[in-house]
């Protein structure tokens, strides 16, 4: 917000004395504080343009610069910077600016309505989200959320992987279930079956509304309608466990339908018109290898099914077809050599493959009681999305979640996502927020708390805490334009435990409310105010609530 400021009062100053700026020059915050608030130099990248030594260029600027009221000081360092220390005038009227502001705090036109469409979780329909989908909905709702905060028009996409192998082994595992149900002896339970105990709720349920005459059936039909049943319920299971978890997406794209509309046909034409197949051992093959990829990947087998790459890149296709000019997909470690093939397809197509971006989550671990909690669906024993839910609450999930980067493994503490003290940084957040709402309500009360904030209050901020606040506060916007850039929503939750820190160290350290020092009281709740305001919406970014009390 100050570096814009001050970028923008640089080109002024650039354009009033005829010097030429057509460059990019940058404002930064000094590594070294001595050095001031902010730095810049422009001096010393538009020099040679305006045919002018870089110090003597500088010393020109600050000449000007120095006429503005709120820079307490304007300096020239070594061969041509310029560093600037920010009068207390400038915070005070950037805090009301805020307030004014309000929920609009941190918005902009930085993402031009680019059309985005955000794919993550697109877990397979055949069981309940375990913690891996859980990090996978919290990161990629988030950047949604940050997103469109800057400008972007982005969507977010669940794509339903319902027409594969994996399908065949949960209608068949579903089978075996319910002729338990009804008397029989299976035997041992095939090892690649689904073994949770998910699958026997299913085929009571079932069993409930089909019984025995589902064994009546026709074995086609009686497959086809035991997939029917089980992917229908585990994809609600899966719909409601992503509304707990406060995510919704725009579309659900289901692999059948996609089929079924003849989508991965137009595929393999696509691909054959462009001269990027052969036929060998009675497969046909794309030739990626000529477009990048490592090596040739089969699209059709000899028996005459399509391998899964193939509706997938039909899938992507239809990505934009549909108008988006950005896709970002968000995948599990386990996927990476399925981006160079991918990107071998646009290009043998004619498209830019430089409109897919593909952001790898590592694993989830979960640790209780110090131990490593194992899980595997196929042997049932998994940590569903719901579970850890009803353990630790949506908001801790979401935010330890987003708190780690995405290349990073996260090791899951469910102890410390469980404590109600400082030690766990989401309440360590949100008690702060509490606390600002009971300062608040007791000012109210004491009727302390003013009806409007007059703008000479801000001139009662004057200590070293109350400055760092707002200069804290300044740095959202451009925050949230970096997070939305560089696909980093794990900045956004160090940037609201710091602003915490700031407002905790101030709370300790000064009386917010003072009956002898009404304005200053006054001054202080305003200041409180805006950093309750904006915590409320750094949390909201994350799809964390927000209490007024704890």
């Amino acid at each position: 917000m100050i570096k814009r400021l001050l970028h923008n009062h640089i080109s002024e100053v650039l354009s009033a004395l005829e010097l030429s700026g057509e460059r990019d020059f940058t404002v930064e915050v000094p590594n070294n504080p001595e050095h001031g608030d902010y730095s810049t130099n422009a001096a010393m990248v538009l020099a040679k343009q305006n045919k002018i030594a870089p110090r003597k260029l500088a010393e020109t600027l600050v000449k000007e610069l120095r006429k503005n009221k709120f820079y307490k000081a304007v300096e020239i360092a070594g061969p041509g910077f310029i560093n600037f220390k920010i009068a207390p005038s400038l915070y005070h009227k950037i805090l009301f600016d805020i307030r004014d502001l309000g929920e609009d705090f941190g918005q902009s036109d930085y993402g031009q309505g680019e059309k985005v469409l955000i794919e993550f979780v697109s877990a397979n329909p055949t069981g309940p989200l375990n913690i891996v989908s859980a990090r996978a909905a919290a990161f990629g709702d988030t950047l949604y959320r940050v997103m469109k905060k800057v400008g972007f028009e982005p969507d977010r996409e669940f794509y339903v992987n319902d027409a594969g192998n994996q399908v065949d082994i949960l209608a068949e595992s579903l089978e075996l279930r319910l002729r338990e149900i009804h008397g029989e002896n299976i035997g041992e339970f095939p090892f690649e079956a689904y073994h949770g105990e998910y699958v026997r709720q299913l085929a009571h349920k079932l069993n409930a509304t089909d019984g025995v005459r589902i064994f009546m059936l026709p074995e086609k039909e009686r497959t086809d309608r035991m997939k029917e049943f089980a992917l229908s319920e585990l994809l609600e299971m899966q719909r409601m466990s992503m509304e707990r978890f406060d995510v919704q997406f725009e579309n659900w794209v289901s692999e059948k339908a996609l089929r079924q509309e003849g989508v991965v046909e137009e595929v393999l034409s696509y691909l054959t018109e462009a001269n990027c197949t052969y036929e060998k051992e009675e497969a046909i093959w794309f030739s990626s290898s000529e477009f990048g990829d490592d090596k040739d990947r089969v699209l059709m087998k000899s028996d005459g099914s399509i391998t899964y790459f193939v509706p997938d890149l039909a899938y992507h296709l239809t990505k934009i077809q549909r108008g988006y000019t950005q896709l970002i997909d968000v995948f599990g470690p386990d996927h990476h050599g399925y981006v160079p093939r991918l990107r071998a397809a646009f290009r043998a197509l004619k498209y830019d493959d430089d409109i897919l971006e593909v952001i790898f989550l590592q694993q989830v671990n979960l640790f209780e009681s110090g131990e490593r909690v194992k899980m595997s669906k196929r042997a049932g024993k998994i940590v569903t999305m719901d579970d850890l839910i009803d353990e630790v609450g949506k908001d801790a999930a979401r935010y330890f979640f987003i708190a780690r980067k995405a290349n990073a493994h996260l090791n899951f503490d469910l102890e410390l996502a469980l404590q109600k003290n400082n030690e766990n940084p989401v309440y360590y957040c949100q008690y702060a927020h509490a606390r600002i709402c009971s300062i608040l309500k007791r000012a109210r009360k004491d009727k302390l708390y003013p009806r409007s904030f007059k703008k000479e209050l801000g001139q009662k901020l004057t200590k070293p805490e109350e400055l760092a606040l707002i200069h804290k506060m300044t740095d959202l916007p451009g925050l949230l334009e970096l997070i939305a850039e560089h696909r980093e929503p794990h900045r956004l939750p160090t940037y609201t435990e710091e602003l915490c820190s700031l407002f905790h160290r101030f709370y300790n350290k000064y009386q917010v409310v003072n009956p002898k020092y009404k304005e200053l009281s006054q001054a202080r709740l305003l200041l409180i105010e805006v950093v309750k305001d904006v915590l409320a919406g750094c949390l909201d970014l994350m799809g964390i609530s927000a209490p007024e009390k704890m």
